[in-house]
């Protein structure tokens, strides 16, 4: 799923995950996964990925939802949506500019398994159309 505009009427989840864009930042987030999960600061990241990509029950789900998705790390929303005091990762519900919380990082955090957040994100986004 691509990146779109947000004055683009099309309704999608944002994900927002609570790590830096950028090839360093990367390496470090899958040195840290690997050596030390337990601080790893992005349990979405955590919930959604493996060591190097997306796994595939995630996106699966993300296809099912017949919603776009948009896929940001906190510096990029940051520069695209503007600095909202919001704590990371969280899911947001956007339609054209207008951006509302789903799932704050508390519920995220709190979620033991990608089960649990699947449906939590039908619960709380997807009822949101």
């Amino acid at each position: 799923m691509n990146n779109k505009q947000k004055d683009d009427d099309t309704p999608a989840l944002v994900f927002v995950y609570n790590a830096d864009s950028g090839l360093f930042n990367t390496l470090t987030d899958i040195a840290h996964k690997i050596f030390s999960p337990a601080t790893y600061q992005c349990h979405l990241c955590e919930l959604s990925h493996g060591h190097f990509t997306m796994r595939e029950e995630w996106s699966a789900f993300i296809q099912e939802l017949h919603l776009e998705g948009e896929f940001l790390h906190k510096d990029e929303f940051i520069k695209q949506y503007g600095n909202r005091d919001q704590e990371f990762p969280a899911i947001f519900f956007r339609r054209g500019p207008h951006l509302d919380l789903c799932i704050d990082a508390s519920v995220i955090n709190s979620c033991d398994s990608i089960d649990e957040l699947k449906v939590i994100i039908n619960q709380h986004c997807v009822t949101a159309i």
